[in-house]
């Protein structure tokens, strides 16, 4: 025969990942350790076999089945192998247990497992955030009867008990803007919330719980109009009548994860908290399920420059292996200081959250917080469909076929800027952080990240980006209009910089041992720029759209 190429190997995603173990060794106290290892060994394990598992078999996606042949309606949806294993899996393993445990840690070591656990779930991950986000909000709400009822299932480690919570909020006219929702919440004659409408887009259709918004009858218009409700979906097997499954969506990606247009033709539903202000009271989860979305997106890079690497060492061009050629070396060297960058971000989001919800956090880390975490969000979002849009490059045109696996890290890439908020919703969000205490609380966390760094340049480089960004919010701060058309460029850029810092700091924690590697990410992170500030022309943006 002629010459066959080799395809990529997946290193195993816990013991080869220097990031992880650098953070978890920095961080975390040791006594916490031995648990979570055995936990992420076992992740890494699973990832490893549904790589090899999906590189020898076709995946099916989801089905749909309205009608049984006796015509009664069923909306049966049968799942693919991975969500079937993941009920099972994520309990055994505390993935949504761990963030809602008593101390600091509990969200890194949540996320810890979330990251290793992502790409070989087939997005079963997006319904874990649902179902973490509805938790959070649910506790946040004080309904002690919903605290009783749903928690223990959402956070159960037995997979007969355990539940998934979807959220429901988009319907047809979409978007973030939820103001103009028809779905209405009637009273019944005994007294019972129903809910009449249609949901464009509910995430874990398939689970057994959501949280809804409605529009309580007689209510005014407008979001403060809006209640938020929890809903059950089951009747013990059966999906309940009253939950309508029109059609699963068919999206670029994702596409084993099955999401649907629904009808609530008076599914019973009972109120979160009071009868207006839904909207608010979804607001505790958006630190949780943004989490969830930048983790993901860091651990899809992860993934993309894995096999990449793995296949420069296999792949002979011209005499020698592509990892040996210079251009092809810089390109993935440059892919894995970006990558890094993205990492210390949303880790540090993720600790943060576990330090704020635990009653450890200072007031600085919880306005950081609140900054960060749209900021980390919208940047890993774009940033993961750069590096596996890259990563494809480096395969040549194997990385365009379908049958290689590798066109579907770029597909599901795709929607991490696009889920919890886009990136212009998200930059607009940042101003609102930075109109309080964001702006200060970041300068203070990049001084401590930055102390006891040896590298003058790159602070000199972070500060510098810090002072431009303070001084275009000066310039810009009385005209709202050129304020939120630069909102992106300052976004990117204060993400950026958080990063840098973050990376000097594990540079320095690791120079300890003599560990040179950190360095090495800084440097080249900070040698891309950090500065993404842009200044608005309002005239030229007309004459470009008139």
């Amino acid at each position: 025969m002629g010459f066959l190429q080799e395809g990529p190997q997946l290193a195993h995603p816990w013991r080869s990942d220097r990031l992880l173990h650098g953070l978890l060794d920095r961080v975390l106290p040791a006594e916490r350790r031995a648990a979570l290892d055995a936990d992420l060994a076992a992740l890494g394990d699973y990832a490893q076999m549904a790589w090899q598992r999906a590189s020898e078999s076709t995946r099916p996606n989801p089905v749909l089945t309205q009608w049984d042949a006796w015509g009664h309606r069923v909306d049966r949806i049968e799942l693919t192998t991975a969500w079937l294993e993941g009920p099972q899996l994520t309990t055994r393993h505390a993935v949504l247990a761990a963030g809602h445990a008593p101390g600091e840690y509990a969200r890194l070591e949540e996320f810890a497992r979330v990251y290793l656990y992502h790409v070989a779930s087939e997005f079963y991950t997006c319904p874990l955030a649902m179902t973490d986000g509805a938790a959070t909000a649910i506790k946040a709400s004080g309904n002690a009867a919903l605290i009783e009822r749903a928690l223990p299932h959402f956070l159960s480690r037995d997979p007969a008990r355990f539940w998934l919570s979807g959220q429901w909020m988009t319907e047809n006219i979409g978007g973030s803007d939820v103001s103009h929702s028809e779905t209405v919440a009637r009273r019944d004659g005994d007294g019972q919330w129903r809910l009449h409408g249609r949901k464009w887009f509910s995430s874990a259709v398939v689970g057994e719980a959501a949280l809804a918004l409605a529009r309580p009858e007689g209510a005014g218009e407008g979001n403060a109009a809006l209640a938020l409700f929890y809903v059950e979906t089951m009747d013990g097997q059966r999906r309940k009548p009253e939950l309508i499954i029109d059609r699963l969506k068919d999206k670029l990606g994702t596409q084993e994860l099955p999401t649907a247009e629904i009808h609530l033709d008076g599914l019973p539903a009972w109120p979160v908290g009071e009868l207006a202000h839904g909207v608010r009271q979804v607001a505790p989860m958006l630190n949780v399920t943004r989490t969830w979305n930048a983790v993901c997106a860091v651990a899809s890079m992860a993934r993309a420059i894995s096999l990449t690497r793995d296949y420069a060492t296999r792949r002979q061009a011209f005499g020698r292996p592509l990892i040996e050629q210079p251009l092809h070396a810089q390109t993935l060297a440059d892919m894995q200081a970006e990558f890094e960058g993205a990492f210390a971000l949303a880790f540090e989001v993720a600790h943060l959250l576990g330090r704020v919800e635990s009653g450890a956090a200072t007031a600085h880390e919880a306005a950081l917080l609140r900054l960060l975490t749209p900021l980390a969000k919208l940047w890993t979002g774009k940033l993961a469909v750069k590096i596996c849009s890259e990563a494809l490059e480096g395969f040549g045109g194997a990385g365009y076929i379908e049958d290689t696996g590798l066109p579907q890290l770029l597909r599901d890439a795709q929607v991490y800027p696009i889920w919890e908020g886009t990136t212009n919703v998200l930059s607009l969000d940042s101003l609102r952080a930075l109109a309080g205490e964001g702006l200060a609380a970041l300068r203070l966390a990049v001084d401590d990240w930055l102390a006891g760094s040896d590298d003058a340049a790159a602070a000199a480089v972070i500060t510098g980006a810090l002072d431009a960004a303070t001084a275009h919010l000066d310039r810009h701060g009385a005209d709202r209009a050129s304020l939120e058309a630069g909102a992106r460029g300052l976004a990117f850029t204060l993400a950026r910089c958080a990063a840098a810092a973050l990376l000097a700091r594990q540079a320095v924690w690791s120079a300890r041992s003599g560990e040179r590697r950190p360095g090495a990410a800084l440097r080249r992170f900070v040698s891309h720029g950090l500065n993404r500030l842009i200044a608005p022309d309002a005239e030229d943006t007309g004459l470009l759209l008139g």
